[in-house]
């Protein structure tokens, strides 16, 4: 199964709106064929793995990363395609929670008489957390997001001028280029879209799929001459207005291409979970949302109850100042029985820096 889990992650960030997944087939201990979802549209795991078998599979027991699917998309049923092919038992590391399987993939299989074996312990929550932003939008309809940040040792993002860059170190930026390959959609607000005037693309060699650049701006102040603007029409840049945009600046910013979508506002500002709704009702679903600034930004999620996880870079150094800026602003908590709590808290060094990543639920998705 562990090797199943490998294959899968070769197809990270390219496979959604669908999970990741790969699947290994064995007999006789010995491996016949193996495979993984590519990208969307492409062949389900266990059908690509049926395929690399030099023969046929009969008698041969599949590890899967996830339940089998039993319904028609893009694609046919993996249940009836491990059926014709005389697999008789089937592992699987994690069931899909999505309306479509949910359970009925492993009943299918029952049903046919293979024998299958749901897995718990840590390969079953690799699996989980493998697919988490498609687990999170199969229960709840809304992108899985995820809060980023890269901080001095005693909590500045910037200094007291607003100097930046760069606090994180160059292998950090290097992995927060490989995050953006691999989330759906990267969102600013309209002060870090203003100061930082960011391109939020993955600027890695390699064929990567590029992220909706979402920018929340309830009054449509993005500068025409912004980097976002000028390249709207080779990376797809979505913004969030309220009825407080006038509709001129509304315009101007669809004509150079940019999509604009007016939400409820509250306190002023984009109403968090009204743009969230927004993004998992898409066409083409957004599953997972990676926060990269600013304070202000962060701190309407975290009011909202919003994210879901959080990464930390924190750097070696201390900038200080009263008047510089932290990772979340806004009016705080009163009291600190009041704070998010975080959970499942992993550390990780990367480079000079301290990666912390953690979440805001003890229970995964």
């Amino acid at each position: 199964m562990q090797r199943a889990l490998n294959l899968a992650d070769r197809a990270r960030g390219m496979t959604s709106p669908n999970p990741t997944v790969g699947a290994v087939l064995v007999r006789g201990g010995e491996v016949i064929g193996e495979g993984y979802h590519e990208r969307a549209g492409a062949d389900h795991a266990e059908v690509a793995a049926l395929k690399s078998v030099d023969g046929d599979a009969r008698g041969a027991t599949a590890y899967v990363t996830l339940e089998p699917c039993c319904h028609t998309g893009r694609t046919g049923p993996c249940t009836e395609a491990l059926i014709t092919a005389g697999v008789t038992r089937v592992l699987v590391a994690a069931l899909d929670p999505s309306d479509k399987v949910d359970g009925k993939g492993v009943a299918a299989l029952k049903q046919a008489g293979i024998e299958v074996e749901v897995l718990d312990g840590t390969v079953a929550a690799r699996a989980r957390a493998q697919n988490e932003a498609f687990r999170k939008y199969a229960v709840t309809g809304r992108p899985l997001v995820t809060l980023k940040s890269a901080m001095s040792l005693d909590g500045k993002i910037a200094t007291a001028s607003g100097d930046s860059q760069w606090i994180s170190g160059e292998e950090s930026r290097r992995q927060v280029h490989a995050l953006r390959g691999e989330v759906d959609a990267i969102a600013v607000g309209s002060g870090t879209a203003h100061i930082d005037d960011p391109l939020l693309t993955c600027r890695l060699p390699g064929a990567r799929r590029q992220p909706l650049r979402v920018v929340f701006d309830s009054e449509a102040n993005l500068d025409s001459d912004s980097r976002l603007v000028r390249t709207a029409g080779e990376f797809q840049t979505l913004v969030f207005v309220t009825d407080a945009a006038p509709a001129d600046r509304v315009e101007a910013l669809r004509r150079d291409g940019v999509e604009v979508a007016r939400v409820q506002a509250l306190r002023g500002r984009v109403d968090v979970n009204d743009a969230l709704g927004f993004l998992g009702s898409r066409e083409i679903p957004i599953l997972s949302l990676m926060l990269e600034g600013g304070p202000t930004l962060a701190s309407s999620f975290v009011a909202a109850g919003a994210v879901d996880k959080v990464m930390t870079y924190i750097a070696p150094m201390i900038i200080g100042g009263e008047s510089a800026r932290t990772p979340v602003a806004g009016e705080g908590f009163n009291m600190i029985s009041e704070a998010v709590e975080l959970y499942r808290m992993t550390h990780t060094r990367v480079g000079d820096d301290v990666l912390i990543t953690a979440y805001t639920s003890k229970d995964e998705w």
